[in-house]
């Protein structure tokens, strides 16, 4: 919400500077998000009026005017097309300094002495585009300083406005606001009904009340669309980041920014029929004002009248009905819509208008009549014509109500640390619009809020009132009493950020990135699952919901790559987001909490020793790093295929069998298409499996001496390791404490497509020393076992 300073000084004038009139606004939590002067910095610029106007002797497209500063009368050569006699104009006298420090003197144009310049809009810095000379209207009092006669000596404050404060959405809101916090009277001019002068009136009809419960509607015949706009309301929409466009237009936006109602006007000519607001028919077509032509949707609110729809209501008029310079009547619409009838309409359409945004917020349903009669005033006081009665078509029983709350004194002190008197009570909640009644007791309050405050539904909503206006910096500071809530955490359960921390201790970084990323990316590293596009990307590299964190990573790694990093550790931690299909027409999504890593460079930080790269066992480390702070023993590694993944070089993890993540190299392809070096090593896994862990227990040290054997077996060489040592437990009892594999030979000697693995099997037995024999059986059931299931020989 864009304002200025002088405006909001109409409705409300405390004795405040600027400095503190942002703080006090930012305080009562309307964050101020900028202050800008409302025109850039000039001197000696006056109100002048253009005398005569001749030919200039040796250019066709040069006049020399004479112009008067209210004191003299001075010669300016001016090239302006729309310069004439009787002209009120800025004029920029010698010696002035105009924005860019741009300075004016004596000069000859074409030989003829000129003494200042005749300025536009754009010269001044107040318009972008150059459009002629800025014409002042006929009362401006010539010589008056510019900057006071049009008050630029002003600041304009741009509020960062949270949802649940949408009647902040307008001046007479925010006026509420400083009053209330300064103890100021609000000047709110009473707005008079216009009488009608003509009988001309529509029918409406509320097809479906409930998204919206009130419709007003006037005629206004004879109206002047091409008349100019007041210099005064121009300068306060441009000040506010609105473009004049025509009167029509221009009074429904200022009446939008002065009570934050939303209006809109119909071309009379090209309506057929009454008015009906009704849901729009499935695959029905409207172009809107921007020139787009949407298919609309049946949840789809529409003013429509007898033939076709007119607007997608509350968000855009139509442009086949819309007011153009050739309009004669308007009909002129007011009307309010439930909140929950117009969010995400305007978004489901790639759309997004101030009409939308106040409507989605919620818009006071009392203020229509109020909007209506305004609006009506200005438009016959600026494009003249008749006005017709107003036609209201209303649901009473479908209009929201007014909170009704009890607040009690003693829940303001629980809240707030502190009581507040009686009578401070009720003269804040009475500033703000609320009507209070005291209960018996003297100790509790009957609050009714005002129809503008959707967000007062609940004892609490009072309270933060009450804070806010009272000044939270004025609140003690306490350690508030309670016992902690929350459902327990089974003891097994392992807490997320241990993982994260094991890979941080690991070297490795947080990475954070977007749960959207650009599709083509997605489609390179995830092929096989069809994302979910967004209807309205904040950016086109930002159109679909990631499918695996993997695209967030290596988007990131090429950043970090692309400036020079030359050893990267990363990990994240968060949803991926897989359509499951439609459900009851909507499309549904399986969300599922992952964690995802990527390294690349050297194993080690620069040293003595030299560099070694990075390689699958480095990262499958890492990995069961995280395993051994959940079930380790429940986990296994087995080949894997994965498109973003080396086909040669990719492992599945699997827990009790079932695939819970992978992990690998890059693609070479892959690695190629995205510019990533081919020694990149990465891993996605889910999180679920990995939280859920073993409940601790205590293992006595045993005393008993410890035997080991040492056997290498001979395999054909697409056996992998891990189910070699899962077998040698399966064979043994609990005696068997310990299998490593020490040692891998692959050569002639043993053969072609077969290998040696070295086992060093380690036994003992808690309460008394292993014999040989017994010993010697274990060995024999491990090499029966690997025999059987693997063909596996004993080594020579």
């Amino acid at each position: 919400m864009r304002f200025n300073e002088a405006w909001l000084r109409e409705w409300v004038n405390p004795a405040i500077d600027t400095d503190t009139l942002v703080q006090q606004l930012t305080m009562a939590g309307l964050e101020v998000d900028a202050v800008e002067p409302a025109a850039p910095a000039f001197t000696g610029v006056v109100v002048g009026q253009v005398e005569s106007c001749e030919p200039h002797p040796d250019a066709d497209k040069l006049r020399v005017c004479q112009v008067s500063n209210g004191a003299d009368t001075t010669q300016v050569v001016c090239g302006a097309a729309n310069v004439r006699p009787g002209l009120k104009i800025p004029f920029a006298q010698v010696g002035a300094v105009l924005p860019g420090d741009f300075k004016i003197k004596q000069a000859k144009l074409r030989g003829v002495e000129s003494s200042g310049m005749l300025c536009g809009a754009s010269e001044l810095g107040l318009e972008d585009l150059i459009d002629g000379l800025m014409e002042l209207p006929d009362d401006a009092p010539v010589g008056t300083d510019f900057r006071k006669y049009l008050q630029l000596d002003d600041a304009v404050i741009e509020v960062d406005l949270t949802p649940n404060r949408a009647d902040c959405l307008s001046l007479r809101g925010i006026a509420r606001e400083v009053g209330v916090m300064n103890q100021s009277p609000l000047i709110n001019a009473a707005i008079d009904k216009v009488a009608p002068a003509i009988d001309d009136t529509l029918t409406v009809n509320l097809a479906n009340s409930q998204g919206c419960p009130r419709y007003l509607g006037r005629v206004i015949k004879g109206v002047n669309v091409n008349a100019d706009s007041p210099l005064w309301m121009i300068e306060r929409l441009r000040r506010a980041g609105l473009r004049t466009i025509d009167p029509i237009v221009d009074v429904t936006n200022y009446v939008l920014l002065e009570l934050g109602q939303p209006l809109h006007a119909f071309d009379l000519a090209k309506l057929n029929g009454g008015i009906t607001v009704r849901n729009a028919n499935a695959e029905e077509k409207l172009l809107t004002l921007d020139d787009q032509e949407l298919t609309l949707r049946d949840d789809t609110l529409v003013i429509a009248d007898d033939s076709q729809a007119l607007a997608l209501a509350g968000v855009m008029g139509g442009k086949p009905s819309s007011v153009t310079s050739d309009t004669q009547d308007i009909f002129l619409e007011c009307a309010f819509f439930a909140p929950l009838a117009i969010a995400g309409k305007a978004r489901s359409y790639g759309l997004h208008t101030d009409s939308s945004h106040r409507f989605e917020r919620g818009v006071d349903p009392q203020l229509q009549n109020e909007a209506i009669e305004r609006a009506t005033a200005l438009i016959l006081e600026i494009a003249g014509g008749q006005p017709g009665p107003v036609s209201e078509a209303v649901d009473e029983a479908q209009l929201p109500g007014q909170a009704e709350i009890t607040l009690r004194a003693d829940r303001i002190e629980g809240l707030l640390g502190m009581g507040l008197p009686a009578e401070q009570v009720e003269d804040i909640l009475s500033r703000l619009g609320m009507e209070v009644s005291t209960q018996e007791s003297g100790k509790e309050w009957m609050v009714l809020a005002p129809s503008w405050r959707f967000d007062m539904a609940i004892e609490a909503d009072l309270i933060e009132e009450l804070a806010r206006i009272y000044g939270y910096e004025k609140l003690p500071s306490r350690v508030p009493a309670g016992s902690p809530s929350g459902e327990p955490v089974a003891e097994q359960t392992v807490n997320q950020r241990r993982l994260g921390d094991a890979l941080i201790d690991r070297g490795y970084l947080e990475a954070i990135t977007y749960t959207f990323v650009e599709p083509g990316l997605l489609k390179q590293v995830e092929p096989r699952v069809e994302p979910l596009p967004l209807l309205n990307p904040i950016s086109t590299d930002l159109g679909v919901m990631r499918t695996t964190l993997l695209a967030g990573l290596f988007s990131t790694a090429r950043h970090n790559l692309n400036r020079q990093a030359d050893r990267l550790r990363l990990f994240e931690t968060g949803l991926r987001f897989v359509p499951t299909g439609s459900s009851e027409g909507e499309e549904s999504l399986e969300q599922t909490p992952m964690i995802a890593g990527l390294l690349y460079g050297s194993a080690q930080p620069q040293n003595w020793e030299g560099k070694r790269p990075v390689d699958f066992f480095d990262l499958k480390g890492d990995v069961e790093a995280l395993l051994t702070l959940s079930d380790a023993d429940a986990f296994s590694f087995a080949p894997g295929e994965h498109p973003a993944l080396h086909p040669g070089q990719t492992a599945a993890l699997k827990r009790d069998g079932e695939v819970v993540g992978y992990l690998g190299r890059i693609h070479p392809r892959l690695a190629a298409d995205l510019d990533l070096p081919a020694q990149l090593y990465a891993f996605e896994l889910a999180l679920a499996p990995l939280l859920d862990g073993v409940l601790p227990h205590f293992a006595g040290v045993s005393d008993q001496p410890r035997m080991r054997r040492d056997l290498a077996f001979v395999v054909e060489d697409s056996v992998p390791a891990g189910e070699l040592v899962a077998a040698v437990r399966d064979a043994c009892d609990e005696r068997l404490t310990g299998v490593r594999i020490f040692d891998i030979y692959q050569g002639d000697s043993i053969g072609e497509n077969r290998k040696s693995l070295a086992l060093g099997l380690t036994f003992q037995d808690r309460s008394r020393t292993l014999k040989d024999q017994e010993v010697n059986d274990l060995v024999d059931a491990v090499v029966s076992q690997l025999k059987q299931q693997f063909n596996a020989a004993l080594r020579d």
